[in-house]
């Protein structure tokens, strides 16, 4: 009888282990690399304008969002790709606005758009930049956007490297000094980042979303190359909530994703000796040789269309 008590007690246990699985899995689906836009549709007196439509076009792929205000005038739109945007506000009555902004990984960006009464044919276009103030968190950090990616010289190809021109972040040790366990990060490992004071076993890693941190070393797991990355971000201290799982930097990459066109690039990066200058008094060259090479390819997806009914 006990083991059949002990089946009924498991099963009986089960719906509520399952939820506990759940609610601890729940942390883990709010860490994210997508931004949100929110924001205020009002008239010329400020009032909320109810029921206005906003279409959000991507420049890149030409993916197009729209939603509506509620009642207060009030709009979000999630789960955004990192990119460049057009957004068109249209309500019945008003003149159309149209915002060209754009939006950075994990970014969460208010605007507030002011309609004017008169006829569609007549638009309104807002040609003044967006705010840079961060008003909706309290969080410290900076983007490495893509013209810093693609423009800054990086040694051997290290992603990370351009994480060192966020203040308050500086290289770590790779080896055993004091008290300090070697087993944390491996010896000249690239990721021992030093964030906000912390220790480089402190740091979080998030690529497109998923953790890309190992599990034994607490350092980056897969490291991108840096022509298949958009842009990523460091935050240093007071990140909100939905990041976590270490209490030191949290660095969120986003790769790249297809256009509308195709693109691409070819590289090749070489370090040799033999080009080196030489003093008097050196003994020749080092014999350094370094080739780095690589390309990268973007586009649509050419989807089969149906074959047209005569």
């Amino acid at each position: 009888m006990r083991p059949y008590f002990f089946v009924r007690s498991m099963l009986a246990l089960a719906p509520l282990a399952l939820l506990l699985v759940l609610g601890l899995g729940l942390p883990i689906f709010g860490q994210s690399n997508f931004a949100v836009l929110s924001g205020t549709v009002t008239d010329q007196k400020s009032l909320p304008i109810a029921g206005a439509t906003i279409e959000i076009t991507a420049r890149s792929t030409g993916a197009i969002r729209r939603t509506q205000t509620n009642q207060d005038g009030l709009f979000e739109a999630p789960a955004l790709s990192p990119d460049d945007y057009d957004v068109q506000v249209q309500a019945q009555g008003f003149a159309p606005a149209t915002e060209s902004l754009r939006l950075e990984v994990n970014q969460k960006l208010a605007i507030e758009v002011s309609l004017k009464v008169g006829p569609i044919a007549q638009g309104v276009k807002i040609v003044a930049s967006t705010e840079v103030l961060n008003k909706s968190d309290a969080s410290v950090g900076e983007v490495i956007e893509p013209q810093s990616i693609n423009e800054l010289p990086l040694n051997g190809r290290m992603l990370l490297d351009l994480a060192l021109t966020v203040p308050g972040t500086h290289v770590g040790f790779g080896a055993q000094t004091g008290e300090t366990n070697p087993l944390y990060w491996r010896p000249g490992q690239a990721s021992a980042l030093v964030i906000g004071g912390n220790r480089p076993n402190a740091n979080y890693f998030l690529l497109d979303g998923a953790t890309n941190t190992d599990p034994t070393f607490n350092t980056q797991n897969f490291s991108p190359s840096p022509d298949a990355v958009r842009e990523f971000q460091v935050q240093t201290s007071s990140y909100t909530a939905d990041m976590g799982g270490a209490g030191g930097g949290q660095i969120n990459i986003v790769t790249r994703s297809g256009s509308s066109e195709y693109h691409g690039t070819t590289y090749e990066f070489l370090r040799n000796g033999a080009l080196d200058a030489s003093t008097f008094d050196s003994m020749g060259n080092n014999h350094l040789v370094q080739n780095d090479f690589g390309a990268s390819l973007g586009g649509p997806i050419l989807r089969k269309r149906k074959p047209s009914s005569s």
